[in-house]
Formats: structure tokens, sequence, C-alpha cells
């Protein structure tokens, strides 16, 4: 599938990442891929400018893909934004937030594309780490904890507040065995104001939910899945909210932040 994604992006097509709650998974059937294709530039990525144009605006741009009888949803980033948003340099916590995460390089277009990708998702365990600060005493596995907490509020998430723990109790001798080399590696003065965080997250969450509704086919109907899978709601979409996601993206939303299935 990785090689099928890279070859609608050719010749840009520099490396791929494959991350999220699947690489836990052995029965994929009925489950959604997630990967990160990463690309030389964008103009050369896309044969029509306006795609192009919305990467470097707000990026990720995201696309819905089939190949072999199973989905994924794929994100595109450039070399250059891939490796900023991965450090410190960026109060978005998007990216670093899940490269701090497990993830694997399932292909790259040569030795030096695979040593970029590397040494960029290597910036995102020590930037989350100090952009949550150490507590004094605090256990690693609670600073892990914690700082993924901090990153969950900084999105908007339809993940119930479980999660936020599962991520680390999913593999705690993998955490356990980063924080070292974490914690050395952080930068001074990552640490940000959370407050300021997490309304330009949420603001910019929503900014990409709309810029998908026009590159994600079916965006409507997989965004109201992940919604029902995770919040444990039962989202049903009218025909009209089909036609057009982003409307009924706007419509659900306050119904969903009352709820609180999405936060």
């Amino acid at each position: 599938m990785a090689e099928a994604i890279a070859g609608k992006h050719a010749p840009a097509s520099r490396a791929i990442l494959f991350y999220g709650s699947c690489l836990r998974q052995k029965q994929l059937d009925g489950l959604m891929l997630d990967f990160y294709l990463i690309v030389s530039d964008y103009r050369t990525a896309y044969s029509k400018r306006w795609l192009a144009a919305a990467n470097r605006l707000i990026p990720p741009n995201v696309f819905y893909f089939e190949h072999g009888g199973l989905a994924a949803k794929y994100a595109v980033l450039s070399e250059a934004d891939f490796h900023r948003l991965s450090g410190p340099e960026t109060r978005s916590v998007s990216v670093w937030a899940r490269f701090a995460q497990p993830s694997r390089l399932v292909w790259a277009a040569g030795e030096q594309s695979r040593e970029r990708v590397v040494s960029a998702v290597a910036r995102a365990a020590p930037t989350l780490l100090a952009s949550a600060g150490r507590r004094d005493g605090e256990a690693p596995l609670d600073w892990w904890r914690r700082a993924f907490a901090l990153t969950y509020s900084a999105e908007l998430r339809a993940e119930r507040r479980e999660k936020m723990s599962s991520v680390v109790d999913a593999d705690p001798e993998r955490y356990l065995r980063f924080t070292g080399p974490a914690a050395a590696g952080m930068a001074a003065g990552a640490r940000a104001g959370w407050a300021r965080r997490r309304l330009e997250g949420k603001l910019l969450s929503v900014a990409r939910l709309a810029k998908a509704s026009a590159t994600f086919a079916g965006g409507a109907d997989y965004i109201a899945w992940k919604i029902n899978r995770h919040a444990g709601t039962d989202i049903r979409l009218k025909p009209w909210q089909r036609r057009f996601p982003l409307l009924a993206a706007i419509s659900l939303l306050p119904r969903l932040l009352r709820s609180g299935a999405v936060r």
C-alpha cells in the first residue's frame, strides 16, 4: 500500500510512515490505516496547483486511499515542513505528538530520504516532554501520560479520556526506554503556554477539517465513523450532509461539543 501511495505522487515521494492504532492490530479488515507521505516539495507532488497551495498554507493535505482490499488515509508533508512540525519551533502539536508515539518507516526512496525522515522523527519525543515540563518527583510514565493529555487538549478529539493513558500503557517499556534520550534531547525554551496552544490548535483543527472536505473522498462518513468508534455515539448522516461535508461538520459540532463526544 505504501508503494502504491508513493506512486501516486512520484517523483516527489521521499518516505512513508505508518502510524496509529493499526500498528497494534493483527486484523486490519474494517479498519482505516494511517500513513504520512513525505515529499520533496508540494509543486512536484501534485498535478493541480491549488492542492500544492493548500498543502503549503495549511499542512498537511489528507487523502482517502484504497489498495488490496484495505482502506487508508494519508497525510502529505514536505521534508521541510515535516522537520519543522516535528520540533519545538512550532506550537502546533499535531505532528510531534503523533510521532512521539510508535511509527514505522515502511517505504523510502533512498538512504538520504531515510536519514532525513528518521532525523525529523527523532525530534518529536524531546519536543513532547519539553512542552509539558517535568514536575518534581514525577515518574517517567506519568510524565508521558500528562504530556499526551496536554496535546489531546490542544486538538478537536473524538477519543475518550482513557485513550490518553492507553497510548503509554500499550507499550510502557518503550516509553521507559525513550525517557532518558528524549529528556537529554529537549531544547531549551520549548515549553510554551498551553492556553494559547489549545486555542490555536482547535482553530487549526477546524481549518483542516474544512480543507479535508475538498480533498478527502467520503470525508463526512469517515468523521462520523471515527467519532462513533471512539466516543460511543451513533451519528447517522443525512444525504445532504454527505453532499456538503463542511456544512455537516459545522452543523454537528455544537451537539458534539455539548455531549463531550468531541473535546
